[in-house]
């Protein structure tokens, strides 16, 4: 008997891409993938040191929070990245290590969402569009998935604050991303803060997402426990409702190494480490000393984001002028507005040879939005080649848009 939530969940994104493109052959002899946020440059040599160093590791099963220098040295990251206080996160308290991002946030959700909350289902609240693992979580872990539109009315950023008080007092959870996939949006510390107020005002925990908080192109993202320590008086628990999610894949170009961590409300890491114990594993030793190296090393991710930033540069040359271009703030993302995602995802792969995302397939069908689905108009474009490959690309695309006739 299949679990009957399964039954709720659109098929994934790549898969219904894989369908749509299947019939149709490029047109071209060199086609490209822009649709996976896979980045392709090589990763630090830091990371096969690190392995070597601690190849006499590998027989050793890792402990069940991650290592004791891996929490430390995500600590020290966080300190340093988000100018925290000093000694404000404790490694063996506020940080768990965790096999990426994705991993940690599906299992979040069924630590904490119970079955009820205010005489209700509890909900999840998530943006729309989304990264697919939200709704995922939330469907598995026996939540309603309620989709808070995320779009240009909104600074492409869900509202969280406008959500009918009767669904926020049911709310568990919510998640929010910033710099947002897809559109590259970021929330300034206000904002955050308010969020922060909202949880602690109506009990629930708010899971920020922030694994591309090092890929930005004008002033740097706060963090959640930026917001959670300016929402606290003295005396409170300064992280209380707020935990965050970072991983290296994005900063460090290293999807590969699954290497990530969760950090935040202490007594919520303590019941996410219990249900992590059972039914999760944590990364080998020898790859955990590599993580340790890259958290403490600032200088490649400085590399890597001046690297996107000339892509996004790239990006604003090539689509200047054109009406459906945004410059995002941070990711790797363009979320460009082509009047049909579906329709222009087989014209760019057929006529250019470049691989897209419709937008309409990482978002949850609407009856308010244009299209009957807030994602309708888009498409997504991940910048995660090498900047040649990127210009050339960009510009057969925008030859493509200006000649809607072929």
């Amino acid at each position: 008997m299949v679990n009957p939530a399964l039954d709720r969940l659109p098929g994934s994104a790549f898969v219904r891409l894989r369908e749509l493109l299947g019939p149709i052959v490029p047109q071209v002899e060199t086609p490209l993938a822009m649709s996976i946020g896979e980045p392709q440059l090589p990763p630090p040599p830091i990371v096969a040191e690190a392995v070597a160093a601690h190849a006499h590791l590998w027989n050793r099963y890792p402990p069940n929070e991650g290592t004791p220098e891996l929490r430390a040295a995500a600590a020290r990251w966080l300190t340093r990245r988000f100018g925290l206080p000093a000694g404000s996160v404790d490694p063996d308290r506020h940080v768990l290590s965790a096999t990426g991002s994705r991993e940690a946030l599906y299992l979040f959700a069924q630590t904490m969402v119970p079955p009820e909350k205010a005489g209700g289902r509890a909900v999840v609240l998530m943006p729309n569009p989304y990264y697919q693992v939200y709704r995922a979580a939330a469907e598995m872990a026996g939540a309603e998935a309620v989709l808070v539109p995320a779009t240009a009315a909104t600074g492409y950023l869900p509202d969280y604050a406008a959500v009918d008080p009767a669904i926020l007092a049911r709310t568990a959870l919510a998640i929010f991303c910033s710099p947002s996939n897809p559109e590259g949006a970021q929330a300034d510390l206000e904002r955050l803060t308010d969020l922060v107020r909202l949880a602690r005002r109506h009990d629930f925990v708010l899971a920020c997402d922030e694994c591309y908080c090092e890929l930005y192109f004008g002033d740097a993202p706060p963090s959640g426990l930026n917001a959670a320590l300016a929402a606290s008086a003295p005396g409170e628990d300064p992280f209380a409702n707020v935990v965050v999610f970072h991983s290296l894949s994005k900063r460090s170009s290293v999807p590969g190494l699954r290497s990530g961590f969760v950090a935040g409300d202490a007594a919520i890491l303590k019941a996410f480490l219990k249900l992590r114990s059972y039914a999760s594993v944590q990364m080998p030793m020898p790859l955990a000393a590599a993580a340790v190296a890259l958290w403490d090393d600032d200088a490649h991710a400085a590399a890597n984001r001046a690297h996107y930033a000339r892509l996004v540069a790239a990006a604003d040359r090539i689509f200047a002028g054109y009406p459906g271009y945004v410059r995002p703030q941070g990711g790797f993302f363009l979320w460009l507005d082509v009047g049909d995602g579906e329709a222009m995802t087989k014209r760019f792969w057929q006529e250019c040879g470049i691989r897209v995302v419709p937008g309409r397939y990482l978002a949850a069908d609407d009856p308010a939005a244009p299209g009957g689905n807030p994602g309708h108009a888009y498409v997504r474009i991940a910048l995660v080649h090498d900047e040649d490959t990127v210009i050339r690309a960009l510009t057969r695309l925008r030859r493509c848009l200006d000649h809607p006739d072929g």
